[in-house]
């Protein structure tokens, strides 16, 4: 698999998943800059990292969302690509409309980072198939704005397309409608989650609940 990182001014997440994504040996991974218009010849997958682009100065992901990198990612995801986005890489996927819904201010209005016990509620075939039906993991989160909201029908939507790809067990630490941490497109291709898997590749920072989610990518989609 070749996958692009991409960065942007107040990523701070990326060389996490960059080291994510190298635990497993695909066959390429490359850092990519937001000012990039193109993306690199036979890519297959894009991920946006966490951190805080453009400093969320306007609104999380608002700037981001208008670098010239997304028009590519949005071209590239609407040709069949696979793209992750984690943490602030969720807000901007929402921002450039390649996922629904938006990403607002916490209930609490407070910054939360702590450990957060979550389920996985959709096998993909590329994403979380190694994963156990209905596996838990634990995952840290990291954000100040990460309440997901969606209109009514829209949550519909996504329960009967099972978009919803993880969930918030024990507590909703955001305010998250229905419990939401993370959805896919209605294609499956794309997938942005505010909690933090690459941060849990490797026990001695924490666990590994995040690795299998990675060996997923590097080895492809299963049939």
């Amino acid at each position: 698999m070749n996958i692009g990182v991409v960065i942007f001014p107040g990523s701070n997440c990326d060389q996490d998943l960059y080291r994510a994504f190298k635990k497993f040996k695909p066959n390429k991974v490359k850092l990519l800059w937001h000012k990039d218009s193109k993306l690199p010849k036979g890519l297959d997958v894009c991920a946006i990292p966490g951190g805080f682009s453009f400093g969320d100065y306007l609104r999380t992901g608002a700037i981001a969302s208008r670098s010239p990198i997304i028009r590519a990612i949005v071209e590239f995801a609407n040709s069949g690509g696979f793209v992750l986005g984690i943490c602030n890489g969720f807000q901007i996927l929402c921002e450039c409309g390649l996922l629904p819904g938006v990403l607002i201010r916490n209930q609490s209005t407070r910054f939360i980072c702590k450990d957060q016990e979550l389920m996985i509620c959709n096998q993909d075939p590329l994403f979380t198939s190694l994963y156990k039906k209905d596996a838990k993991v634990s995952f840290p989160i990291a954000h100040h704005d990460g309440n997901y909201l969606v209109d009514p029908s829209t949550h519909q939507i996504l329960l009967d397309n099972n978009q919803i790809a993880f969930k918030y067990l024990k507590e909703n630490p955001n305010g998250s409608v229905g419990d939401i941490a993370g959805v896919y497109s209605k294609n499956y291709r794309v997938l942005g989650l505010m909690p933090h898997p690459e941060r849990r590749v490797d026990s001695k920072i924490g666990g590994c609940d995040g690795e299998l989610l990675f060996k997923n990518i590097c080895q492809g989609p299963s049939s």
